[in-house]
């Protein structure tokens, strides 16, 4: 847990988007980096109320997948969720 830590402070040091899309650059391959976009991504559909099955169809992916995403919306400390209302805008 200690290298997952200072991982963390390195990424928190980072404060300019191109300094940090070329660290992501270095450090994760493409499907590293494929696999981050797709989590994002299917937890933005989530948040909007999309439903699993669709976001399954969209990206092709199974809905063992998204049903970790849908249980952390779920929590009302979930950071997350802080992250998407601060980002996407409160969903009705």
């Amino acid at each position: 847990m200690d290298s997952l830590n200072e991982l963390i402070g390195v990424f928190k040091q980072v404060s300019d988007h191109e300094t940090m899309a070329r660290l992501f650059q270095e450090m994760f391959t493409e499907k590293e980096r494929s696999d981050l976009v797709l989590r994002w991504e299917l937890m933005k559909g989530l948040y909007r109320g999309e439903t699993q099955r669709s976001i399954a169809a969209q990206h092709g992916i199974s809905l063992c997948k998204i049903t970790r995403g849908s249980r952390l919306l779920k929590d009302p400390d979930s950071v997350i969720l802080k992250i998407l209302q601060e980002t996407i805008g409160h969903v009705t």
